[in-house]
């Protein structure tokens, strides 16, 4: 029988790479853009959902804070449950999941219920957002998981930065009054097409979910306590959050370093942890490549908060003519992180290094130019420094991803993936958190000088990228510049790494 007469994901013969794969592929980056874009879509609507609504600026906070919270909780145990169950089967799951609750959030009547709805649809995007790197682990290797890494990296990064321009256009279209619903409703038609696709398209694992493989349930509680621990105080930063809930910094460092104790526990009982330890201590490049991307997001994902902020209420920009004036960024990131994938194969860390010099060099001259020149230009002025940011960026996310991922084995992609996107949303939510603070501490300290304070943010910011520099440039003297292994097998650290010491 042909397989064009299949109307389910049928797996390849041993050996041979599955025919579909980059078709099943781009299915799973629209589902991952999706979801990631849900992370900052909303942002722009947040005043017209506080109308809507009738509710106050608090009340609207977890429709941001809530969803961020849940996301950065659900990865690594999401991972884990791939890692076991099957990969195929999890991201089919989330993604019925995440639709569901897209469309409860549209239909809202009250902010509890949006509020309930976004902790319930980032749930879903955190156990949807590590099966999309154990595909790639699963359904490439060599040349092409680098050219798939570039891809999925090129997602992570455009997803971000797009979000206040196809929040902005939607608003437009729908009118502000009800348009919000409509960043939400958006999902189900999207979500319903990847669900058939992903259905036909991804193949299943031979093997996944048989055995019963056992969930280390001490460990999801002891991460996850860590993990909330550490960001509920961060989600609550505008509300007072860090001073109120400052001890709980301290229950988070606690409870992580009770969860390491435990997963080296497990792994001498020779049972399967929630995440391998040795992935940090016998494989520094994966340590080396959370850090980066923990630090990068921290300036990353906050920026585009403060410059929506400047846009709209220091220059009375629209929120969609807010999106277009950072539109630059997201295209000069979708250029160079598709190629990302592919260069780094040649050039290793090298690359990372460069892009990180490059987005320093754009932001740098956005500060100088946002600081000086008169507001009624400055949009258009910064676009060409924005454009190059942006290429600088396309390097940075894909790259690493590739360059972290390539020895992990196969088997601990998702929970691996899972760890190194927590890592992210954690660096995002500090981000978001502080970058804001900088914003409005130097704004109202300088009776209301939006130019002042967007510049000195855009300074906080080069430091940031200055300290991931310096990471980038360590890993790079400890010679994991070199190119990733054409086999892509991901199979060093189970060969040589057999024994916890």
């Amino acid at each position: 029988m042909s397989s064009g007469a299949s109307t389910t994901a049928v797996p390849s013969a041993p050996g041979e790479p599955d025919p579909r794969r980059w078709k099943a592929l781009w299915v799973t980056l629209v589902a991952g853009f999706m979801s990631l874009l849900d992370v900052s879509i909303v942002a722009v609507a947040l005043p017209s959902m506080q109308r809507g609504l009738d509710t106050t600026p608090g009340g609207v906070q977890w429709v941001v804070s809530g969803y961020a919270l849940t996301f950065g909780l659900a990865l690594v145990p999401a991972g884990r449950l791939g890692d076991a169950f099957g990969r195929r089967r999890m991201f089919l799951i989330a993604l019925a999941l995440f639709v569901l609750f897209s469309v409860a959030a549209g239909a809202a009547p009250s902010i509890g219920w949006l509020a309930a709805a976004r902790l319930a649809q980032g749930l879903a995007a955190g156990m949807l957002a590590p099966q999309n790197s154990g595909l790639i682990q699963n359904l490439f290797s060599g040349d092409e998981r680098g050219r798939a890494f570039g891809l999925f990296g090129a997602t992570v990064g455009i997803s971000t930065a797009v979000g206040p321009i196809v929040g902005g256009v939607i608003l437009a279209l729908f009118g502000e009054a009800e348009g919000w619903r409509w960043i939400f409703f958006v999902n189900l038609p999207i979500g319903i097409v990847a669900l058939v696709l992903a259905a036909r398209l991804i193949p299943p694992v031979p093997g996944a979910g048989e055995g019963h493989r056992s969930i280390d349930w001490v460990g999801v509680g002891l991460l996850g306590g860590a993990v909330l621990a550490v960001l509920l105080p961060l989600v609550q930063a505008e509300s007072g959050g860090l001073g109120r809930l400052w001890w709980l910094f301290v229950v988070g460092t606690a409870l992580g370093g009770a969860f390491v104790l435990w997963e080296r526990r497990v792994l001498r009982r020779e049972t399967e942890p929630l995440l391998d330890v040795r992935l940090v201590t016998a494989t520094p490049g994966y340590a080396w490549g959370a850090a980066l991307g923990a630090v990068y997001f921290i300036g990353f994902s906050g920026v585009w908060i403060v410059l929506a902020q400047f846009f709209q209420s220091g220059l009375g920009y629209t929120p969609l003519q807010s999106g277009l004036a950072v539109a630059p960024f997201a295209l000069g990131s979708a250029f160079s992180a598709a190629w990302g994938g592919r260069l780094v194969q040649r050039h290793g860390r090298r690359l990372t290094v460069f892009g990180l010099v490059v987005v320093i060099a754009g932001f740098g001259t956005a500060a100088l130019l946002l600081g000086t020149l008169d507001p009624s230009v400055v949009g258009w002025a910064i676009a060409p420094a924005m454009l190059v940011g942006g290429i600088g960026g396309g390097f940075v996310i894909s790259p690493n991803l590739t360059m972290t991922l390539r020895e992990v084995p196969v088997r601990m992609a998702g929970s691996a993936g899972g760890a190194l996107q927590t890592g992210q949303r954690i660096g995002a939510t500090i981000g978001t958190a502080a970058l804001p603070g900088v914003f409005y501490a130097v704004l109202a300290s300088g009776g209301g000088d939006y130019q002042a304070a967007i510049s000195l943010t855009l300074v906080a910011t080069l430091v940031v990228l200055l300290v991931v520099l310096v990471i980038a440039l360590a890993d790079l003297r400890a010679g994991r510049s070199r190119p990733v292994p054409v086999s892509g097998s991901g199979e060093t650290f189970e060969h040589h790494h057999l024994h916890y010491d």
